[in-house]
């Protein structure tokens, strides 16, 4: 449901003014980045940021094109020779991706992606943008791709053009050292890009040149059959990396206003925002972290924001492009290389040193794959490696759980029980959930930790919430291992759930004695040891769940 308020209107034409002023060099910069042109840039940042807050799940987010973004979709432009048509068919099928996300509920998995994979890839996106920017500050054009703009680099190193490189140079200190005072007026950013543009008027460097200025022309999809599967992946990984881009940049709104986003309303809003900037001829965009907070800061709170911002990029559209023709690529380079150290996680670099190396070695990982292979690629990897250490560490401990055998219980009864059998029974307690990580060395922990001369091993459920398959075989074969060693095998303390995991083992080994507390397990035992305990004394104390 569409909700537009208005409660808060004089912060929100505030916030979105200011945002719109903010949007507009980065969304020119951005757009040539792309290959696309200062335009696509405009026209996406509109669609976009107006559709998305219209329809979004964060009501004080401001959306456009991105840097991450922008880095996938220069490499399409690369691959698909400049194809602008087919382009603008992956962003619209990223939108539709997103939707579909969206109405399948899949944003709140993508919150679970481990932070160093987040970590190494917008790190390796910051780098790819400045890496894509140095030819063009050193006065060149450089082939696409990063390894292509590396590879040209000893050539640009060759022959530099110094007032393109002066030009870029001042634009970025410009862009960082902008008073805070006079940013409150003008955006260092934008103060940035009016500078270095007055500058240039000077010199002999190049520029945008001609522009097209009025409303956009309708963009209708294109199916080229040799090409589809190049555009669909491209499209599925534009819709993943906004998506992820997006509801990031949602929880730093969430922090900054107290509120809760709407995860998957937010990814059909953005879904939407991408479609029709498809339509238009707009590179895709995502929500965009520092226009957001500069619209919070500013007062923006809710959705009438992020279109007022959108509205202000539509003005300009329609009566300053003559004047952004002028402006030097060399100036946008030096906002784009900001926008890439911007992008970098220096906070995590600097105290990467104090966690885990395992966490800092697959940030490294997924940063080296982002810079030098691909994005999907990387953040695949990197999801996989992450959660197979998750997975090692949870075995680790469910091992070292199973490792302390107690040396008495907390129940009276159970632990005078126990102290009578002590030579005879070894009690496992299993703690948490066990899954497959821990399945490869239960049945080998287990049969190094009975004791010699013990007759009954005892396995205590009672804290284990649930369990897998793999798990469940690790039991069978601690059962094998028991009946082969003549040893009397007990289960108690299993739930429901795992009673019905369980029932492959009881199928194999019919008669394994299942109880529902350790203590009833203990009377079993010893009613065992005292030559009373035939097959109808354990009858009134096995589980109901045991059939």
């Amino acid at each position: 449901m569409v909700k537009v308020n208005f409660s808060n209107l004089r912060g929100d034409l505030t916030g979105g003014l200011t945002a719109g002023i903010v949007a507009l060099p980065l969304a020119l910069a951005l757009g040539v980045a792309s290959g696309l042109g200062p335009m696509a840039g405009l026209y996406g940042a509109i669609a976009v940021g107006f559709f998305a807050a219209l329809f979004g799940g964060t009501p004080a987010q401001i959306s456009g094109p991105t840097g991450p973004m922008v880095v996938v979709l220069a490499g399409l432009f690369a691959s698909l020779s400049g194809d602008a048509s087919l382009i603008f068919t992956a962003v619209m099928l990223a939108g539709v991706f997103q939707i579909a996300f969206g109405l399948f509920g899949v944003g709140q998995y993508i919150r679970l992606v481990p932070y160093p994979v987040i970590s190494g890839f917008m790190s390796g996106i910051g780098a790819i943008i400045i890496i894509l920017q140095i030819g063009r500050l050193l006065g060149h054009e450089p082939p696409g791709g990063t390894i292509g703009a590396l590879s040209y680099l000893p050539t640009a190193l060759a022959d530099i053009n110094f007032s393109t490189l002066a030009l870029g140079l001042g634009t970025l200190i410009i862009a960082y050292k902008w008073p805070a005072s006079l940013g409150k007026y003008v955006p260092g950013a934008l103060a940035a890009l009016i500078i270095g543009t007055l500058v240039s008027l000077a010199l002999s460097v190049p520029v945008l040149g001609n522009i097209p200025t009025g409303l956009p022309s309708l963009q209708l999809p294109v199916f080229d059959q040799s090409k589809l599967w190049l555009v669909i992946e491209a499209a599925f990984v534009l819709a993943l990396l906004g998506a992820i881009d997006s509801l990031l940049t949602s929880l730093v709104a969430d922090n900054m206003t107290r509120t809760r986003h709407d995860s998957n309303k937010e990814l059909i809003g953005q879904g939407i925002g991408n479609t029709f900037a498809g339509l238009i001829g707009g590179i895709a965009g995502a929500g965009a972290t520092m226009r957001t907070v500069v619209n919070i800061r500013s007062g923006g709170k809710y959705n009438v924001s992020g279109m007022v911002h959108a509205l202000v990029l539509l003005a300009i559209v329609l009566g300053l492009s003559p004047l952004a023709a002028q402006i030097p690529h060399a100036v946008l380079a030096g906002i784009l290389v900001k926008v890439g150290l911007d992008i970098i996680d220096w906070g995590y670099l600097k105290r990467a040193h104090k966690g885990p190396r395992w966490d800092f070695a697959l940030m490294l990982v997924v940063l080296s794959l982002t810079v030098f292979v691909d994005l999907i690629t990387a953040v695949g990897v990197g999801v996989v490696l992450g959660a197979l250490a998750y997975v090692r560490q949870v075995a680790q401990l469910q091992i070292e759980e199973l490792q302390k055998i107690p040396q008495e219980l907390n129940d009276p009864k159970e632990n005078a029980l126990f102290e009578e059998l002590k030579d005879k029974v070894s009690i496992f307690s299993f703690g948490g959930p066990l899954s497959f990580g821990a399945a490869a060395d239960l049945g080998h922990r287990v049969r190094e930790r009975v004791p010699a001369g013990s007759q009954f091993t005892i396995l205590d459920f009672s804290r284990v919430p649930l369990m897998d398959v793999s798990a469940a075989m690790a039991v069978d074969t601690v059962t094998s291992d028991a009946l082969a060693a003549g040893r009397q095998l007990i289960l108690c303390g299993a739930n429901e759930k795992l009673n019905k995991v369980l029932e492959g083992v009881n199928e194999a080994h019919p008669g394994i004695p299942n109880f529902e507390t350790l203590h009833e397990a203990l009377v079993f035992a010893k009613k065992k040891v005292g030559g009373n305990g035939d097959a109808d004394d354990q009858a009134p104390l096995k589980a109901a769940a045991q059939s």
